[in-house]
């Protein structure tokens, strides 16, 4: 019978990681097919327009917009520089001459003779892409960005926020289960990816930015607290543009939610190597999931994903965490997959699954109730 799809994280000790790094407009890049990368490299960079301002320079200097082009010391296209002069009206008497300054450094873009207004165009702003990774340029698409390549130890996230960043890998808390606060966090862990247990609280987080961590792997965070740091409730949970200077990536869920052993212990297995992680999350089209990732030494690395078969759909013995109530972030593994439908509390029949809890309870769940843990 075929496997109907089980949504799930990935949480493996390696992998093959591709990222493609591209450019928001076409531009230079500035590395090539082979070349090492490190996380902080650019590999490419462009420039984006400046910010247009427009000006009425007509109301400014007293006179029809139809009069304005013959009054413009500058001409669409020319530099200008703020404080500048642009335009001016003569008068038989100097002293009652009319000018209008620039407002702005870059070019005089256009002229209206209809509405009196210019178009100031500020100086472009220039946009680079970084590497993210250690790995290798494997791929270069011209103008436009380039594919890095790196083996690594990987972890998905549930949620995240703020973007890319990197540092050694830390954890501070004893076990998957002890909350971060705010006395695990140290002056000495600055510039660090330090890793927590089940919840990180309001004041670790502030702690955190203090001191200068670059980031926090957590199995839980309060809603509440979430919506202080940011000072507006996420909505459709597209992150990844937050900049306050530490970045989160949550794997379990929103409240007080152990961190799944597996993925503590491989966090655990990997400190002090660097991690690059980002918080990008998106839930709706085009998912994107937070993730941390580890770059390891890419010959032995390889070797063990040569050895991995590939993932297939739940079966005996395949780790899942429970999404629903009543056991909505519980870790455990399948015992059982009865093919029949079976008929719920709700009265309404699904495909079921039998789990075994880390505690040793047992459940039946319906089976869109559960996302697998890939390893």
């Amino acid at each position: 019978m075929a496997h109907a799809y089980t949504p799930g994280l990935k949480v493996t000790e390696h992998l093959l990681v591709k990222k493609q790094r591209i450019l928001p407009l076409k531009g230079e890049v500035v590395v090539k097919v082979g070349d090492r990368v490190k996380p902080d490299d650019v590999i490419a960079r462009t420039e984006l327009p400046g910010n247009v301002e427009p000006l009425n320079v007509a109301n400014k200097i007293g006179v029809p917009p139809e009069d304005l082009e013959m009054l413009m010391l500058k001409k669409e296209g020319d530099q200008i520089k703020k404080g500048e002069p642009i335009a001016l009206k003569k008068s038989f008497i100097k002293w009652f001459n009319s000018s209008c300054e620039a407002t702005v450094d870059g070019t005089l873009e256009s002229i209206s003779s209809i509405t009196g207004q210019v178009l100031q165009r500020g100086l472009p702003i220039p946009v680079e892409v970084k590497a993210y990774l250690v790995g290798k340029v494997t791929d270069i698409f011209p103008k436009e960005g380039v594919e890095v390549t790196c083996v690594g130890a990987f972890v998905q996230g549930i949620f995240g926020i703020c973007g890319e960043t990197s540092g050694k890998i830390k954890v501070v808390v004893p076990d998957k289960n002890t909350i971060l606060e705010e006395k695990y966090i140290t002056d000495d862990l600055a510039g660090m990816v330090i890793v927590g247990g089940s919840l990180v609280t309001a004041d670790a987080v502030k702690k955190a930015i203090k001191v200068g961590v670059n980031g926090i792997v957590s199995g839980g965070l309060d809603d509440k607290d979430l919506r202080d740091f940011l000072g507006y409730d996420i909505g459709v949970a597209i992150t990844g543009s937050e900049n306050f200077g530490c970045t989160l990536v949550i794997t379990e869920g929103f409240g007080q939610i152990s961190m799944a052993g597996g993925t503590f212990d491989l966090l655990k297995s990997n400190e002090g190597k660097l991690a690059c992680i980002n918080g990008a999350t998106q839930i709706r089209a085009g998912v994107i999931r937070p993730e941390v990732v580890i770059p390891l030494d890419d010959e032995t690395a390889l070797d063990a994903i040569n050895k991995q078969s590939a993932v297939g759909g739940l079966k005996i013995g395949s780790p899942v965490r429970v999404i629903r109530h009543p056991y909505f972030g519980h870790l455990g593994h399948v015992i059982g997959l009865p093919s029949p439908l079976t008929k719920l509390e709700s009265e309404s029949v699904a495909r079921v699954l039998e789990v075994e809890f880390e505690n040793g309870e047992k459940a039946i769940i319906p089976r869109a109730n559960v996302e697998m843990i890939e390893s």
